[in-house]
């Protein structure tokens, strides 16, 4: 019977060890979309000094746009991602039950 109690709490810790690195995967994720985002916005900004090219509001206009649209995607796969692993994290087991008793 101890046996049993001791597995059950290795699978408990894999489980939420498992789900400490998806959360941390989740947000890394993020934070790339976020680099990438500003990537393109200092990209925008620096256009007009770095290159002088005629009409380049045009090309700042289109560069902070896809900033803004990587930032979006950025921010709505980040939030359906940890909205999902907190769904998960509820099914943890009903071995979780047996060992806190």
């Amino acid at each position: 019977m101890s046996n049993q109690k001791g597995i059950n709490k290795d699978l408990i810790l894999r489980e939420r060890l498992a789900i400490q690195r998806t959360i941390l995967a989740n947000q890394s994720t993020f934070l790339a979309f976020l680099r990438t985002s500003m990537y393109f916005l200092i990209a925008g900004l620096s256009l007009k000094n770095v290159l002088k090219i005629e009409n380049s509001i045009i090309i700042e206009i289109v560069l902070f746009s896809v900033s803004g649209i990587i930032l979006l995607i950025g921010l709505v796969n980040y939030f359906k991602h940890k909205k999902s692993i907190l769904e998960n994290k509820k099914n943890i087991g009903d071995y979780q039950l047996e060992y806190y008793e």
